[in-house]
């Protein structure tokens, strides 16, 4: 989690930043809904940006270099805006390979994972943090999260595997209308192209996941890599004998949890729809 002290020098970035990006939108002639459209992202995107709510990443920074004809200053702004001002130090390196990963196979038991929350839902895990943020820790969180959902989007699709355990659809963490939101856009994300997720039924007594999450990636090079999270940090493990053994985990996960169109229908009956 960030500490306070990089919170605040994340802020300073992200708002320099965007307030540069709407100086450049400004001279140029273009309003917001008219730049949001040559990105092909939402009008609320660009103003998120300007406000300095949310990250300017680099490859739409280099499309806006490139639009507003700025000679590069927005990339160079944007590579200088050091990593650990966005993420944990110790989730750095994670983010980064998981960026540029061609698959990505993740277990969860105690949160939705966040490839795949609602802002609303993210809000909500980012409330529970003990020592408390402020409104606006908590607002920097949720952004970088969401910007995180564009993997799920690419031209090219990622392979994405979900399982994730039954207990957190029956937690109301944010209450009842967040959580029937959130199961909705798991049911939504379900029919991404490249996407499967699974549920692990609460009938079982045993399965191979229960001692706690992880992450499984293939960088484009075709290294396994593993990364798993605790309470102060968390690790990235690249050794083939140690990514083995979770992999041989999640090999057995898939066959104990519910297939893709089961896992489907049970959303769909929470949801009230079936």
């Amino acid at each position: 989690m960030q500490t306070r002290k990089n919170a605040k020098k994340q802020s300073t970035s992200m708002q320099l930043i965007g307030a540069q990006l709407a100086l450049f939108r400004t001279n140029a002639g273009f309003t917001q809904r008219k730049l949001a459209d040559l990105l092909c992202v939402h009008e609320e995107t660009v103003a998120s940006i300007e406000q300095g709510r949310r990250p300017l990443l680099p490859d739409m920074a280099e499309q806006l270099d490139r639009i507003l004809k700025t000679g590069g200053a927005l990339a160079v702004g944007v590579e200088h805006v050091s990593a650990r001002e966005r993420y944990p130090v110790w989730a750095e390196e994670f983010m980064a390979h998981e960026k540029e990963a061609i698959s990505h196979y993740s277990y969860e038991n105690q949160v939705i994972p966040g490839l795949l929350q609602t802002e609303d839902y993210a809000r909500a895990t980012f409330r529970t943090t003990t020592p408390s943020l402020s409104e606006e820790e908590i607002e920097l969180c949720v952004a970088a999260r969401i910007e995180r959902h564009e993997l799920l989007h690419r031209k090219v699709p990622v392979t994405f595997s979900f399982i994730l355990s039954e207990d957190v659809l029956h937690c109301r963490l944010g209450g009842s209308e967040v959580m029937h939101e959130q199961i909705r856009h798991l049911r939504i994300s379900s029919d991404l192209p490249g996407v499967s997720i699974q549920v692990m039924p609460l009938a079982y007594n045993s399965h191979a996941g229960l001692s706690g999450p992880f992450v499984l990636l293939e960088t484009p090079s075709h290294q396994q890599l593993a990364y798993v999270e605790a309470q102060l940090g968390g690790r990235l493990f690249s050794e083939p004998d140690d990514v083995s053994v979770l992999t041989r985990k999640y090999g057995m996960l898939r066959t104990q949890a519910l297939n893709s169109k089961e896992t489907q229908s049970l959303l769909d009956r929470l949801l009230g729809e079936t």
